[in-house]
């Protein structure tokens, strides 16, 4: 009875025994995670694709070389590698992946490690971001030097900075106020930012000519800074005594009552020029209708995409996007500026034609291109 009991049991695991011993883990390797910050191992596996009975990947872990080994994830059928997130930089593990069969049979690899995570110096994936970043650095130090050396820069004219000297001589001539408007960002905003270097041209000319300079804000921050700025514009153009503080005043925060507070200005003043600079919102159209209405020659600058088709439907002059940040350059004519602006100019012509190029490469099927930009 013992003979034919034994005789079962071989017969019974004679089909298995292959498959644990052709399906079971192998040349499991366990290697630091290339460009991190020591944070990670990676784990890999080769397993025996013919037979669809596994179940599962179960992956254990100590620290010691032999210890308890606790499970740390599962891996589904079909896959060979496994990224441990949970370790220590500097330490060595140990590892062993564990088949499940969906019959409950179990197979163990063999034990690997240790494995120690390190920290790199440098991430090898982003050499060619850190070439291009060198490559356009060098452009701008090139054309600032370039600028500085007294060697003229061809920029591209913008009509409606250079309608600037036209706006404020026209306010001049008619002995009215010249209206400015900065929006309705904080300081915070690129575009007011950029709208404070406008403001600075502004303002001075305006004190040269005597012309009455009012300015309507929304945010309390951005009312001192252009009162600064209004009061050193005076000073620069040997004009203290013109400076009157009271024409740079806080309206409200609240988006409609501004511009309904600015369109009320604009219809009992009635000034000959308005400069919209900065950022602005739903109240765009609110604004420069209204001072389209009354014939006053306006002027509006934003980097919002949503607002500017009402600008340049309203207004007579329009900066659309990066002419506002091109603006403190274009007026100031700084060396550094020009230089900057120029290389700026230049470094998007060579990201232009990357495009193109890896565009091109990418329909004749090479890859190579684009993927030193993944």
């Amino acid at each position: 009875m013992n003979r034919k009991i034994l005789a079962i049991i071989i017969l019974f695991f004679i089909p298995i025994l292959p498959i644990i011993s052709t399906a079971e883990t192998a040349n499991l390797r366990g290697i630091d995670t290339p460009n991190d910050n020591g944070g990670s191992i990676i784990l890999e596996w080769e397993v025996d694709t013919e037979f669809p009975r596994i179940k599962s990947y179960r992956i254990f872990r100590s620290e010691v070389t032999i210890g308890d080994m606790k499970p740390i994830g599962n891996a589904e059928p079909g896959v060979n590698r496994y990224i441990d997130n949970k370790v220590t930089r500097g330490k060595g593990y140990y590892y062993i992946i564990q088949t499940i069969y969906n019959d409950g049979v179990v197979a163990n690899s063999p034990m690997i490690g240790p494995v120690v995570p390190k920290a790199q110096w440098f991430d090898k994936s982003l050499l060619p971001t850190a070439g291009g970043v060198l490559i356009i650095s060098g452009i701008l130090i090139f054309f600032i030097y370039h600028a500085k050396s007294g060697k003229k820069l061809t920029i591209r004219r913008i009509p409606g900075l250079e309608a600037i000297d036209e706006a404020i001589g026209r306010a001049t001539e008619m002995g009215k106020s010249i209206l400015y408007v900065s929006g309705i960002g904080g300081i915070r905003s690129m575009a007011t930012i950029a709208s404070m270097n406008i403001l600075s041209r502004i303002s001075r000319m305006a004190a040269e000519y005597e012309t009455p300079l009012l300015v309507p804000c929304s945010d309390p921050v951005v009312m001192n800074i252009e009162r600064e700025i209004i009061r050193n514009a005076h000073m620069d153009a040997g004009r203290p005594d013109t400076y009157r503080q009271e024409n740079v005043f806080f309206i409200t925060e609240e988006q409609f009552a501004y511009a309904a507070a600015v369109d009320g200005m604009i219809i009992r003043e009635k000034p000959a020029a308005i400069f919209y600079m900065g950022a602005f919102m739903a109240e765009s159209l609110i604004l420069a209708e209204v001072g389209n209405v009354s014939g006053t020659i306006q002027v509006a600058g934003t980097d919002s995409i949503t607002q500017l088709p009402f600008f340049i439907a309203s207004c007579d002059y329009t900066l659309m996007g990066e002419e506002l940040y091109a603006a403190s350059a274009y007026l100031s004519k700084d060396p550094l500026l020009l230089g900057s602006l120029k290389g700026q100019d230049i470094g998007k012509l060579i990201v232009i034609a990357c495009i193109i190029i890896g565009v091109i490469l990418q329909l004749l099927g090479y890859q190579w291109f684009t993927n030193l930009f993944r």
